[in-house]
């Protein structure tokens, strides 16, 4: 059964880590390891503190771990050029989000930020 509890510091957490994206898109997007790289190993830490921000989950690493077969699942869907097959307008926000390009570079940056997290994050 999923609790749900919201938690502020998570919250937080998850605006500045957002925040940061949004740069490395917008401000540093001509700084071609910034922007290819660096956004994909912080997008999963993304998602670990938004889940965080609003589920109680007791074990991280299993969450680490959901996270990251969350992402290989989408970064596979961009093998398959989804974005396109769902009818995504190409610039707009939904297609930046799903993505429409697959990289095997993508999922080791995927697997990096997953590391991060397991070596940081605490275990419960």
């Amino acid at each position: 059964m999923i609790k749900l509890k919201f938690n502020l510091i998570y919250f937080l957490v998850s605006l500045f880590v957002f925040i940061i994206e949004v740069l490395i898109a917008t401000v540093f997007s001509n700084i071609f390891f910034v922007r290819a790289y660096l956004g994909d190993v912080l997008v999963v830490m993304l998602l670990f503190t938004l889940v965080k921000s609003f589920i109680i989950i007791k074990n991280n690493q299993n969450l680490i771990l959901g996270i990251f077969l969350f992402s290989c699942l989408v970064e596979w869907a961009q093998y398959f050029h989804i974005a396109e097959k769902l009818g995504l307008q190409p610039g707009s926000i939904m297609y930046i989000i799903v993505g429409n390009s697959f990289s095997w570079i993508d999922i080791v940056c995927y697997a990096a930020g997953c590391l991060l997290l397991f070596l940081f994050v605490p275990k419960k």
